[in-house]
């Protein structure tokens, strides 16, 4: 089984949902995870500015409703094991730190490099924006330096992430994180890990 994952790295839900599919995967060997790149602000500055605090402040009615808002994910992702930082973390342009999760999966180490973006940014509030955060990141990942720095210098991968993007149009992703399992419909990844698991239940073939 084939499970693409579309995310970005500045979305806490991504990271709510990397962790439900980790536990509804648990103990099966029979499925292959592709990381697929999907921008929220594929033109967001390259510079940090406010916080994701009060970039989710500025799409609520009152400051009452965002606080809720940011309780809210916070308590879901600590039911995932996660401290999402959503007043340190500070949204900036991904498409850097996407390129080097291309680089990951062309070493095998696509899921590691992720995890390391995602705990990066919204628990430590690293600017992943920045190549010297982006380049110790992706060594921490097990990326060898020279590597990183071929990518991040050039523009290597780019258009893999730019491909990726247009197919999700294509078919219909429609925000992040979205499933496509096996080349079917997309579908949310931020179910629950038992709805998660019936829906990744391998097939029958009678």
């Amino acid at each position: 089984m084939r499970v693409e994952v579309y995310f970005d790295i500045l979305c806490p839900w991504c990271y709510i949902g990397k962790r439900r599919l980790e536990t509804a995967l648990r103990g099966r060997a029979d499925v292959e995870v592709v990381w697929r790149s999907l921008e929220l602000d594929p033109e967001g500055s390259p510079t940090a500015g406010p916080t994701a605090a009060e970039v989710i402040a500025q799409y609520q009615s009152s400051p009452e409703r965002a606080a809720d808002r940011i309780r809210q994910i916070q308590a879901l992702g600590e039911a995932e094991g996660l401290r999402l930082d959503l007043h340190k973390a500070r949204p900036v342009n991904s498409f850097d730190a996407h390129r080097l999760v291309r680089l990951g999966a062309a070493h095998g180490l696509a899921d590691a490099m992720v995890e390391r973006l995602l705990y990066g940014y919204h628990t430590e509030g690293l600017d992943i924006a920045a190549p010297e955060v982006l380049e110790k990141l992706a060594v921490e990942a097990g990326l060898e330096p020279s590597l990183v720095r071929r990518v991040l210098e050039g523009t290597e991968f780019g258009e893999s992430v730019r491909a990726d993007e247009r197919r999700a149009v294509e078919i219909g992703v429609r925000g992040v994180p979205t499933l496509v399992v096996d080349g079917g419909r997309p579908t949310s990844a931020v179910q629950g890990p038992d709805v998660l698991a019936r829906l990744l239940s391998p097939r029958s073939d009678g």
